[in-house]
């Protein structure tokens, strides 16, 4: 920020015992700079650099754990009356604090049992002996292939990636399999989406608008992520509940695409893979209820799961060993204590931050008087913008772009309809919109653009949409309705002409 030279800066330090962890919360507009000083420590099982600065912004809420002991630095700006204005920006944490109660050491255990199994796995790929546990609940030779299942607010997404990021940090060149099926987080794309990717290297963990870091559709093509290009398939809600069938078909065609990447590199699939789901999955009552055990089956079987994480829910953990006991390993973990109840408003927030971070990038501006430019975010140092980007704001036909709108929303509500009637449209039809009529909702809305479809007519089929990946999305800003032409912002340039979009219940503007 300009005029950071002439602020006054004091360094604080937190010295952590082994085992405990550094807690923070930043409010909006907030960033913070941690440096690691001495020994080792990890956020969210990515390790720190000894001695880089790292920035931390967009009301990011995360803690620094220790194994053997550290001591970590904050460069903390001393303001004036005079420069109250900036306060917003000061690198001071709404919330911080030590904590020696963590459960690490469940997750480390955890770690270690998958790691055996990967062990096996890629022994058995080899034709070598293969040592065994014997009363190993996880022995075989199969790799791990974990569903993490937890109410609203327990830690799924942190557990998920400190397991996928101590596998990549094991030294065996494992690459696990990232697998997003929680579209309210949106994970690697935008919110509606579900994804997934193998994970080369320590997912990094910056701001909640990336919780799974920067790949090559949300980051310059000189940074070092741009080397992670996950599969996507826009669902288009945040919430299950509003076309299960839907969510269903689009989980069963995301574990057909990585059971199709396995059969060509069995290596590869030894790594395994590590599901995280959205909290809907684990609600025993209200709304959507009766849809969560298909759904967790759906993660299943697309999946082949073979272990089953339950983060802090009883009921859940005593529900999933009922069902699936006998047939794989089913472990409850401990929830962290220090995992933050979110509201809705916040998600709401994040929601904004991922899609403008998506088409604009975003560099955290760093607090105030920071002594050095050579910061880290997400991983990537960034003293000259590398994660600035330039959208691409178009106007196209009408005609250009095919869109059509899936599930309920297109169709009146059953108790509508006349008595004795049945629907004649199915709740996974896609059905066409046309942006010339007043009511298609079309401004605003963010829109996936999908893969062309099977060249070979022979292949085609009515519902073909339905299968296809996204390859990008867009945001139509403006509508002309008396020249049929519209106005959308894309992430890069490229002809829009031909192509086939969904459109979903997400809206987004500047």
């Amino acid at each position: 920020m300009d005029g950071g030279e002439n602020v006054s800066v004091h360094t604080r330090q937190w010295t952590l015992q082994p085992e405990s962890e550094y807690r923070f919360e930043l409010d909006p507009g907030t960033s913070l700079a941690i440096k690691l000083v001495t020994g080792y420590a990890e956020i969210f099982g990515a390790e720190l650099a000894d001695g880089k600065t790292y920035l931390f912004g967009q009301e990011c809420k995360a803690a620094v754990f220790t194994w053997q002991g550290c001591t970590i630095e904050m460069s903390l700006p001393l303001l004036s009356p005079s420069q109250s204005c900036m306060r917003h920006v000061t690198g001071h944490p709404s919330v911080e604090y030590l904590s020696d109660e963590t459960p690490m050491v469940a997750y480390g255990n955890v770690h270690m049992a998958l790691e055996a199994m990967r062990v096996r796995a890629l022994a058995a790929v080899h034709g070598s002996p293969i040592h065994d546990d014997g009363d190993d609940d996880m022995s075989g030779t199969d790799a791990p292939r974990v569903l993490v299942l937890g109410p609203e607010t327990s830690g799924k997404t942190s557990v998920c990636k400190i397991l996928t990021n101590y596998a990549v940090r094991a030294g065996q060149d494992w690459t696990p399999v990232f697998v997003n099926v929680d579209p309210s987080e949106g994970g690697w794309a935008v919110p509606g989406a579900i994804s997934a990717a193998p994970i080369p290297a320590p997912i990094q963990t910056a701001t909640p608008a990336s919780p799974l870091g920067s790949v090559v559709t949300s980051a310059p093509n000189h940074v070092a992520s741009n080397a992670l290009l996950p599969l996507s398939y826009w669902y288009g809600h945040a919430e299950m509940k509003r076309n299960p069938l839907l969510m269903d078909r689009l989980i069963r065609n995301l574990g057909e695409n990585i059971r199709d990447k396995y059969e060509s590199d069995a290596e590869s699939h030894c790594s395994g893979l590590v599901v995280d789901t959205p909290s809907s999955f684990a609600a025993s009552s209200g709304t959507g209820s009766d849809h969560r055990l298909t759904m967790i089956k759906a993660c299943v079987d697309a999946f082949r799961i073979n272990v089953i994480l339950v983060v802090g829910h009883e009921k859940l953990n005593v529900e999933m060993q009922r069902t699936y006991g006998n047939r794989m390993t089913v472990l409850k973990i401990p929830k962290s204590g220090g995992v933050v109840e979110l509201d809705q408003v916040y998600r709401e927030r994040v929601h904004k931050y991922q899609l403008h971070t998506y088409f604009y990038g975003h560099v955290i501006e760093p607090p105030p008087g920071l002594s050095t430019k050579a910061y880290v975010q997400a991983g990537e140092q960034t003293p000259d913008l590398t994660l600035q980007l330039s959208p691409l704001s178009t106007t196209v036909n009408f005609g250009d772009i095919t869109i059509y709108r899936i599930g309920e929303e297109t169709m009146a509500p059953n108790s509508a309809l006349p008595i004795g009637a049945a629907r004649v449209v199915s709740e996974v039809q896609p059905l066409l919109v046309d942006p010339a009529l007043s009511g298609s909702g079309l401004y605003n809305a963010v829109l996936a653009i999908l893969a062309p479809p099977n060249p070979d007519e022979a292949e085609r089929y009515d519902e073909e949409i339905l299968d296809l990946h996204v390859v990008g999305y867009i945001v139509i800003t403006a509508l002309d309705l008396p020249n049929k032409r519209m106005t959308v912002l894309s992430p890069s340039p490229g002809s829009l002409v031909g192509k086939t979009a969904i459109v979903g219940s997400f809206e987004w503007q500047e």
